[in-house]
């Protein structure tokens, strides 16, 4: 398939992760704050949640002798793994009993493509009350709910909330809180047995902060690198960009700053909808660069790839983003991906959250969003790459409109397509 470059302009590209990543902190705030009270008994999910230490030992989880796996040719850290599947106040699995129990059984069963499959756990700013005991808990509840499971967890601390040349990110109290953050989150982990995905979109959103800043980004996100490297059963990956971003080069060079050499590779795609094959051809040429350390792909929204299409009358490509129409759940997480350096496919967004807030009729920024959930579920596919007679993952026409393409403004709509769109 020929290379599809999506040169975005720097302020859109900046936005689109910005977005993205905002509806992730929205969504974690409500699905970690609860971890530490005792949550209703939910299907096979037990009440007494707070008492999840007797479960078992979660530094005793998982297999393979090297789980730090920094040198590029140890064996795949994750091959073997029993990835953890979170269902504590976790929206999907409670909608898919929900619908289970007023019989609707397809909506259960596309509910269900999400609810059964192990996602990440995010955790940051936004983890508090007493972050460490909520990390503490999900470990342990992880060994209580499913014994010798390994929990997939990501760290979002680094703080993107705009994208202009004025912004300083808190400044260098907020570095040294930050900073401060990564201790505590590297004692409360301890020696479990984990998969740390660290700072998505943390790598291309420097260029969203004052000049003034962005050399302090690096140098705290190079701390944290130190900090969580120290961790002796985590196997880490740093953000990596992702295919219709950032340059192989800018990401390696990057990478090669805040210290990939210490954990065992990168990500990338956390936030994005491109075909899960870019990414793996973009993830090899940025490993070459950076002595072949391995990575991994997130593939929860890739099964019917990105929504790109040329502006009227410009050669200007742009990416549909925000609370895109018919897209798809991808290939499911697995170690067994089948091509070198690519350690494996994960989850490591959530479907089912409005991206952005409120364009295309969606609700919120970050809110849990059943309709669009259902619509992944509906629509997954375990294409790597678009098949021979498709166009926006479908054999049939799509229009832009219902897609949720930007108006010739270059703005959002803010009504649902289902509603104003005739075909």
């Amino acid at each position: 398939m020929p290379r599809r470059r999506l040169r975005l302009p720097l302020l859109g590209a900046c936005v689109v992760a910005l977005w993205l990543s905002l509806s992730w902190v929205a969504v974690a705030q409500r699905s970690e704050r609860g971890t530490s009270r005792v949550p209703p008994s939910v299907g096979d999910v037990p009440a007494a949640t707070r008492f999840c230490g007797q479960g078992g030992d979660p530094a005793a989880a998982g297999a393979g002798a090297d789980p730090r796996g920094v040198n590029p040719s140890s064996p795949n850290p994750l091959a073997g793994l029993d990835l953890y599947v979170n269902k504590i106040q976790e929206d999907a699995y409670s909608d898919m009993l929900r619908y289970r129990r007023a019989g609707r059984k397809r909506q259960a069963a596309y509910m269900e493509r999400i609810a059964l499959q192990p996602r990440a756990v995010w955790f940051g700013k936004f983890t508090r009350p007493n972050f460490e005991g909520k990390i503490r808990d999900h470990l342990n509840c992880a060994q209580w709910l499913q014994p010798g499971s390994v929990p997939v967890m990501m760290v979002l601390r680094h703080q993107g909330k705009q994208c202009n040349p004025r912004y300083t990110a808190g400044g260098q109290a907020e570095d040294r809180a930050t900073m401060r953050w990564y201790d505590a989150f590297r004692k409360a982990v301890g020696n479990a047995r984990v998969i740390i995905g660290f700072e998505p979109d943390s790598l291309g959103t420097i260029s969203c902060l004052a000049r003034s800043r962005r050399a302090a980004r690096k140098r705290v996100l190079r701390y944290g690198v130190d900090q969580l490297s120290r961790l002796p059963n985590a196997t880490i990956y740093l953000e990596g960009t992702a295919s219709d971003w950032k340059s192989p080069r800018y990401t390696a060079r990057l990478l090669r700053y805040i210290g990939v050499h210490k954990v065992r590779g990168f990500m990338v795609n956390v936030t994005h909808f491109d075909w899960t094959i870019d990414n793996i051809r973009y993830g090899r040429k940025v490993s070459k660069l950076i002595g072949g350390k391995p990575f991994v792909v997130s593939t929860s929204y890739n099964g019917r790839g990105p929504v790109h299409y040329r502006a009227r009358k410009s050669r200007r490509l742009i990416n549909v983003f925000c609370n895109v129409r018919y897209r798809g759940l991808g290939p499911r997480p697995t170690a067994n991906t089948g091509f070198a350096k690519v350690d494996g496919f994960l989850w490591l967004n959530r479907p089912g959250i409005s991206g952005a807030g409120g364009c295309n009729g969606g609700p919120p920024n970050g809110a849990w969003w059943p309709a669009k959930a259902l619509m992944y579920g509906k629509y997954a596919a375990d294409w790597l790459r678009p098949p021979r007679g498709t166009r926006y993952g479908f054999r049939r026409r799509i229009s832009l409109c219902r897609l949720g393409a930007l108006r010739p403004s270059g703005r959002y709509h803010t009504s649902s397509p289902e509603r104003r769109c005739r075909r």
